[in-house]
């Protein structure tokens, strides 16, 4: 097994590093296939290598400065004992393989066993002129801080709700950047009913009371339960609009914003995998079946991190641990790798850890829901599959003519979702409306089936070799 490595783990974020930890502890050497350049997932990238600019762990990651250089020098130190494919898009999963891009090669990587630790994206709900050039999403708005080192424009509001929202802001306004405000379409009165939940891990509470704390003494203007009503602008953003929570309208000019309603997890994989899933009601979102040690439906194939359901940093470290346990057991081996576990985390140990996050979690899902029913407020002419160019009209003629009750049909007659993202950017969007307009709840309308690639790969010679070498030379360039 560790000879041909049939053991493989896709993403190289705090749950993919500490599964490769666990599992070369046990003497097994994984392939680990990460998408970015550098190891460390979203929450803690590394700037890419040579990029003209110099930030500290301590600027870059703030108060987690000391946990992500824990990640980073762990996975440094497990390169060695593992093979490492950094620049490595996976874009299908099929039979026991792996279909992989790196550098403009594809290549195929089998697997008996396999860790899915994709991570998350951004959740995103479109308002009108969402599609204008300078509208980023959180996480886009993080990358262009932390990768590129710079802001995302000169006057920037950012918007939405989820503790990302008041975390981006705290780190531009720390690296200098002009926040005009922060919108949180969440209710006051909500976040501080969850309280009892959020405290179940205090010193994560106390982070997010800091930031907001730090962001006010600092004049950042933050308005909650908001109702977005649209983003100005013609070539580009010149403003955002919303209701505040007495029902004033107002306007606030700006040049950028960041947009983002929390996070959600990346399940294609796992989809594709054949993992069975369900409908979790506190997320309002499909994700894969998992059990306390992370075993998926489909046997050999475990599920860790924010790709199997949000969670945080912290609780990936922990699955990651947790599902390579899962894996080493099923092989019949975990005896020898539970007494290489730092800190003498065993399987119940960490499944304790792991639940007593879940309280919390349970709290941010309540304290920053999405808006509920968010369609009823969309014009017909706001763009919802900015891949297709599908407006929110179009779905709703095809709805109301009776064509489409189930998601993956409104998908096959308006093609919303069949663009290069796939329904990240659209898909929860598009159920939201067509559970709207049916009248049905969220999870009746079905989930977007995913299909490979899962996120988009050239068209290039490289994946014709056999063909163009049947062509004589002489007929190539015609």
């Amino acid at each position: 097994m560790n000879s041909d490595g049939r053991v493989v783990i896709v993403g190289a974020g705090p749950a993919g590093i500490r599964a490769a930890q666990t599992l070369a502890a046990a003497g097994i050497r994984p392939t680990v296939l990460d998408e970015n350049a550098r190891w460390g997932g979203q929450i803690y990238r590394q700037p890419p290598a040579g990029s003209g600019f110099t930030r500290s762990k301590a600027a870059l990651y703030g108060f987690e400065a000391k946990k992500a250089d824990a990640v980073h020098e762990t996975m440094r130190a497990l390169l060695p004992q593992i093979d490492y494919r950094p620049d490595t898009l996976v874009w299908s999963c099929e039979d026991g393989r792996l279909d992989t891009l790196c550098n403009g090669q594809d290549a195929s990587v089998p697997f008996t066993h396999l860790i899915i630790a994709s991570g998350a994206t951004d959740r995103v709900l479109p308002v009108p002129g969402w599609t204008l050039p300078g509208v980023y999403t959180l996480g886009g708005a993080q990358v262009a801080l932390k990768a590129q080192g710079c802001a995302i424009g000169r006057r920037v509001v950012l918007a939405g709700t989820g503790p990302l929202l008041y975390l981006v802001a705290y780190q531009y306004v720390k690296a200098g950047a002009q926040i005009e405000a922060v919108l949180d379409t969440s209710a006051w009165s909500r976040q501080i009913a969850a309280v009892p939940k959020l405290i179940s891990q205090p010193s994560t509470f106390a982070k997010g009371v800091y930031y907001v704390a730090w962001l006010k003494a600092r004049g950042v203007r933050m308005m909650r339960g908001v109702t977005l009503t649209g983003i100005d602008g013609a070539q580009h953003v010149t403003g955002i609009g919303f209701k505040t929570s007495d029902g004033n309208e107002a306007v606030i000019a700006c040049d950028a914003v960041g947009l983002g309603f929390g996070l959600r997890s990346e399940t294609q994989l796992a989809d594709l995998a054949g993992c069975r899933f369900h409908f979790d009601a506190l997320n309002r979102c499909w994700l894969p079946e998992r059990d306390a040690a992370g075993r998926s439906s489909v046997p050999g194939i475990y599920l860790a991190g924010d790709g199997a359901g949000i969670a945080g940093a912290d609780a990936a470290e922990l699955a990651g641990r947790r599902a390579a346990l899962a894996l080493l057991d099923d092989l019949g081996i975990a005896q020898q790798a539970q007494a290489a576990q730092p800190g003498g985390m065993d399987a119940a140990t960490l499944e304790r850890r792991l639940q007593r996050i879940a309280v919390f979690r349970a709290g941010i899902e309540t304290a920053f829901a999405p808006p509920q029913q968010p369609a009823k407020q969309w014009p017909d002419d706001m763009t919802v599959c900015r891949c297709e160019e599908v407006d929110a009209g179009t779905l709703r003629r095809c709805i109301r003519a009776g064509e489409a009750s189930e998601i993956n049909r409104l998908k096959a007659l308006t093609r919303i979702g069949m663009g290069r993202c796939q329904g990240r950017m659209c898909g929860e969007a598009a159920s939201a409306l067509l559970s709207d307009e049916t009248g049905r709840p969220l999870e009746s309308v079905g989930r977007l089936r995913s299909q490979a690639p899962i996120k988009p790969i050239p068209i290039s010679p490289m994946l014709f070799d056999d063909d163009i070498a049947a062509i004589p030379e002489e007929a190539r360039d015609e």
